[in-house]
Parts: C-alpha cells; structure tokens; sequence
C-alpha cells in the first residue's frame, strides 16, 4: 500500500466451505507463513463471535505467542449478539486464545462498528506503533 507496505490476507482455514483435506492444507500454509516470514509486523487475527476457537486456531495463537508478533483480534459479525452476549463471547473468545482485551477490536461490517478501530490499528502496525504481545502469562 502505497509501496511502504503489504497486507497480506491469509486463507481462511476453520468454516470455509472446503473438504477436510483443503481445510487442514490451507491452516498448514497459514503456519508455515506464520512461522517463516520474518517481515510480518504483525496479524490482525479474525476470529467470528459466534464461533468457538478450533484446535487449528489454538495451534495458531501458540505460534502467534512464540513469535511475539504485535496482534490484534479482530472479533467479527458482532451484529449477530446483543451488546451483552457479545462482551461475554468476545471475553471467552480471547480468553481461549490466550489474547488481552486490549489487543481486541469487536467490529461488524453490517453496523460499521469497530471498523475505524481497526483501521487505526492496523496503520499503528506499519508505522511500529503496535507494541509485541507481552509474557506468556496473557498479559
């Protein structure tokens, strides 16, 4: 984007609409990226509120947390919630992950929530304003 950087959008690898085989290659392209690119600044990890976190997301936030790489969560389709349930599912969500709150952005492209949020955070990633993920205890 405008040649300081790249976003690169990895394949989906939990719900896609793909044989199992397909599913489990293309989580195993996100690891291998993941763990071999060493020009990630950082991830902007999109995991759905009304999903819970699969074992392939689990291995990815263990990945993530080795690394140390500034990451942000970006929880989506928050619409689908009322503000309640949402809070409650975002907190089960990073907590699965081993994510703070406030490396979280809960955002819906429906109502447009959370959409600026995230677009501040991802530049703050480029411009080396995103701090690394923090010791292994979360935090």
């Amino acid at each position: 984007m405008d040649g300081g950087f790249y976003l690169v959008d990895l394949p989906g690898y939990g719900f896609a609409k793909a044989a199992r085989d397909t599913r489990r290659g293309l989580a195993a392209l996100v690891r291998e990226y993941l763990e071999r690119r060493e020009t990630v600044a950082g991830v902007v990890w999109l995991l759905d509120v009304r999903r819970e976190p699969s074992p392939d997301d689990l291995a990815v936030a263990a990945l993530l947390e080795q690394r140390r790489l500034p990451l942000l969560v970006a929880v989506t389709k928050a619409d689908k919630f009322g503000r309640g349930r949402r809070l409650e599912r975002t907190r089960e969500i990073l907590e699965a992950v081993g994510v703070p709150e406030d490396q979280c952005v809960v955002t819906s492209v429906l109502t447009r929530d959370g959409i600026e949020d995230l677009r501040e955070s991802v530049l703050a990633f480029v411009s080396g304003e995103a701090r690394p993920r923090s010791d292994s205890s979360g935090g």
